[in-house]
Protein backbone atom coordinates (compact mmCIF):
# COMPACT_ATOMS: atom_id res chain seq x y z
CA UNK A 1 0.00 0.00 0.00
CA UNK A 2 1.47 3.17 -1.00
CA UNK A 3 1.49 6.63 0.70
CA UNK A 4 -1.19 8.17 -0.53
CA UNK A 5 -3.73 5.38 -0.64
CA UNK A 6 -3.00 4.88 3.25
CA UNK A 7 -3.66 9.07 3.33
CA UNK A 8 -6.27 8.59 1.32
CA UNK A 9 -7.95 5.80 3.36
CA UNK A 10 -7.43 7.22 7.03
CA UNK A 11 -8.60 10.89 5.89
CA UNK A 12 -11.79 9.29 4.81
CA UNK A 13 -12.51 7.01 8.18
CA UNK A 14 -11.88 10.39 10.08
CA UNK A 15 -14.58 12.35 8.06
CA UNK A 16 -16.73 9.04 8.30
CA UNK A 17 -15.98 8.82 12.20
CA UNK A 18 -16.75 12.55 12.89
CA UNK A 19 -19.76 12.08 10.55
CA UNK A 20 -21.58 9.19 12.63
CA UNK A 21 -20.10 11.14 16.05
CA UNK A 22 -22.45 14.10 15.02
CA UNK A 23 -25.10 12.61 13.95
CA UNK A 24 -25.24 10.45 16.84
CA UNK A 25 -25.33 13.68 19.37
CA UNK A 26 -28.18 15.17 16.71
CA UNK A 27 -30.07 11.99 17.06
CA UNK A 28 -29.55 11.64 20.47
CA UNK A 29 -30.19 15.82 21.34
CA UNK A 30 -33.93 15.15 19.09
CA UNK A 31 -34.99 12.49 20.85
CA UNK A 32 -34.44 14.00 24.08
CA UNK A 33 -36.35 16.89 23.02
CA UNK A 34 -39.42 15.33 21.51
CA UNK A 35 -41.57 12.92 23.54
CA UNK A 36 -43.49 11.57 20.59
CA UNK A 37 -41.24 9.75 18.14
CA UNK A 38 -42.15 7.59 15.75
CA UNK A 39 -38.59 5.10 15.52
CA UNK A 40 -37.71 6.35 12.08
CA UNK A 41 -34.38 7.94 13.39
CA UNK A 42 -33.18 4.75 14.65
CA UNK A 43 -34.34 2.80 12.15
CA UNK A 44 -32.16 4.45 9.82
CA UNK A 45 -29.07 4.67 12.12
CA UNK A 46 -29.46 0.51 12.27
CA UNK A 47 -29.96 0.31 8.67
CA UNK A 48 -26.66 2.42 8.35
CA UNK A 49 -24.52 0.75 11.14
CA UNK A 50 -25.44 -2.63 9.30
CA UNK A 51 -24.84 -1.90 5.92
CA UNK A 52 -21.94 0.19 6.39
CA UNK A 53 -20.45 -3.00 8.64
CA UNK A 54 -21.41 -4.90 5.56
CA UNK A 55 -19.56 -2.57 3.09
CA UNK A 56 -16.63 -2.55 5.21
CA UNK A 57 -16.10 -6.09 5.67
CA UNK A 58 -16.43 -6.83 1.85
CA UNK A 59 -13.91 -4.03 1.06
CA UNK A 60 -11.58 -5.79 3.65
CA UNK A 61 -12.10 -9.72 2.81
CA UNK A 62 -11.77 -8.70 -0.96
CA UNK A 63 -8.00 -7.56 -0.13
CA UNK A 64 -7.59 -11.01 2.35
CA UNK A 65 -8.95 -13.02 0.23
CA UNK A 66 -6.55 -12.86 -2.91
CA UNK A 67 -3.88 -12.56 -0.11
CA UNK A 68 -5.05 -15.71 0.98
CA UNK A 69 -4.93 -17.41 -2.04
CA UNK A 70 -2.07 -16.72 -2.83
CA UNK A 71 -0.69 -17.89 0.37
CA UNK A 72 -2.25 -21.22 -0.43
CA UNK A 73 -0.67 -21.28 -4.26
CA UNK A 74 3.13 -20.97 -2.47
CA UNK A 75 2.41 -23.23 0.70
CA UNK A 76 -0.98 -25.42 0.75
CA UNK A 77 -0.47 -26.29 4.09
CA UNK A 78 -1.53 -22.78 5.38
CA UNK A 79 -5.35 -23.93 4.69
CA UNK A 80 -6.25 -23.14 7.98
CA UNK A 81 -4.89 -19.63 8.68
CA UNK A 82 -6.04 -18.63 5.45
CA UNK A 83 -9.89 -19.57 6.38
CA UNK A 84 -9.27 -18.10 9.64
CA UNK A 85 -8.07 -14.82 8.49
CA UNK A 86 -10.61 -14.56 5.16
CA UNK A 87 -13.30 -15.87 7.57
CA UNK A 88 -12.21 -12.91 10.53
CA UNK A 89 -13.97 -9.93 9.19
CA UNK A 90 -17.65 -11.25 9.20
CA UNK A 91 -16.84 -10.06 13.48
CA UNK A 92 -17.50 -6.57 11.88
CA UNK A 93 -20.90 -7.08 10.64
CA UNK A 94 -21.71 -9.02 13.75
CA UNK A 95 -21.02 -5.98 15.66
CA UNK A 96 -22.72 -3.88 13.01
CA UNK A 97 -25.84 -6.19 13.58
CA UNK A 98 -25.83 -5.93 17.58
CA UNK A 99 -28.15 -2.04 16.69
CA UNK A 100 -30.58 -4.76 15.54
CA UNK A 101 -31.29 -6.46 18.88
CA UNK A 102 -30.69 -3.32 21.28
CA UNK A 103 -32.52 -1.13 19.60
CA UNK A 104 -35.57 -1.56 22.02
CA UNK A 105 -38.78 -0.28 20.24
Amino acid sequence: MNKNTLKTSLRTLIVLLTLALVAQGVAAETLEDSSATDGMTGDVGVGLALGLAAIGAGFSQAAIGSAAVGMLAEDGSKFGVALIFTALPESIVILGALPLFLGGN
